[in-house]
């Protein structure tokens, strides 16, 4: 990976936008789109995206989206002696919130470092030991003695809270830690491939960028699809990798390239898309991986929209998501670009036309 890239990875996964706080991303992704595109258009909830539009305005009209949001908290009570109460934005594990630098973001954009409490060792002893943790049950905590000081530094309910890390690469120089690649990943996506494809003719109006509050409910989706009624949507999303015990059945190793999702709670991957997807990968010798998920991407949305938008994701699986550290292989977003541009090459009016109707 050359330096550049990895400077945007960084970039991207240091930023820190919460469902229904997505401005660092929204504002990065309007700078650097815009010279690569005909024009960046907004919906109402705050998604944005790239129109390299076609000439022929019966061309198709091709989506591919990421998600701008990430995991984190929302400030619910402050209690009497500073401390803050949350409710989760996004599904956490309670085993990885607890003892955790985090930042929380005021009303007015000013960033207050903060931890996530938990308790010693040496204040269990002679107890029964900790309860079974929940999310909610979890304080954190700014250092403030009072509420009264908490709110001096401009600190409210409903201001949100974001994990704090930085991005950095294994010792092998094979994958990447980070936080947020769910999913930075698809942004970086987007943007490297409407650098690729800049100056490119596609065979149809691409619609290009990332929605908001997927993590709350694939929101973002269902009014993006909407304003822009394209025929085919691509959701570009990171998945969780299943390879630490090594189990040959399991889904979603790094280094084996890209996932084809089959399958999951709010989505079946047509059979003419599967097709498609497989003949592209095996046509330019692209790495895939079959992938069966409990969980949901913005696909699972978009496909119910309108008359129905057949719809996939282009994947790469990551360890240990939805936490501050992810890990992820390189290998496998080299795969993911291939194929995301080797498909978008090819979508001319009578491969969708086949995609959708099967002619």
């Amino acid at each position: 990976m050359d330096e550049r890239l990895f400077h945007r990875i960084k970039t991207l996964t240091e930023l820190q936008a919460p469902p229904g706080l997505e401005d660092e991303v929204r504002n990065y992704l309007r700078q650097e789109m815009t010279p690569l595109v005909d024009r960046v258009e907004t919906d109402g909830l705050g998604g944005i995206f790239g129109i390299k539009e076609h000439n022929q305005k019966d061309a198709p009209r091709v989506m591919v989206a990421a998600h701008m949001d990430e995991v984190g908290f929302m400030v619910s009570r402050i209690t009497k002696n500073g401390m803050f109460h949350i409710v989760p934005l996004g599904g956490w594990n309670p085993n990885v919130v607890e003892a955790q630098r985090w930042t929380l973001i005021t009303r007015k954009g000013v960033k207050i470092p903060l931890i996530s409490g938990s308790v010693p060792p040496h204040l269990l002893r002679g107890t029964s030991g900790q309860k079974p943790l929940k999310v909610d049950d979890v304080l954190f905590d700014a250092g403030f003695y009072s509420k009264e000081e908490a709110e001096s530094f401009g600190i409210r309910q409903g201001d949100f809270i974001v994990p704090e890390t930085e991005t950095i690469m294994t010792a092998n120089q094979k994958n990447i830690i980070s936080k947020a690649w769910d999913n930075r990943y698809g942004v970086t996506m987007v943007l490297e491939a409407l650098r690729t494809l800049q100056d490119e003719t596609l065979p149809h109006t691409l619609i290009a960028g990332a929605n908001v509050q997927e993590e709350v409910g694939l929101r973002g989706a269902q009014v993006s699809t909407t304003q822009f009624q394209p025929d085919l949507f691509f959701a570009v999303d990171a998945s969780p990798a299943n390879d630490l015990n090594g189990d040959s059945e399991a889904y979603g190793y790094l280094g084996r390239g890209s996932l084809i999702r089959i399958f999951d709670p709010g989505h079946i991957m047509l059979k003419n898309m599967r097709e498609f997807v497989l003949d592209t990968a095996s046509t330019h010798k692209i790495p895939v991986q079959w992938y069966v998920s409990k969980g949901g991407t913005d696909a699972g949305a978009a496909h119910l929209k309108g008359n129905g938008i057949p719809s996939t994701v282009i994947g790469v699986p990551a360890r240990y998501i939805h936490s501050h550290q992810t890990m992820w292989a390189i290998q496998d977003f080299e795969s993911a670009q291939e194929l995301l541009l080797q498909i978008l090459r090819s979508l001319d009016k009578s491969t969708v036309q086949s995609i959708i109707y099967g002619k």
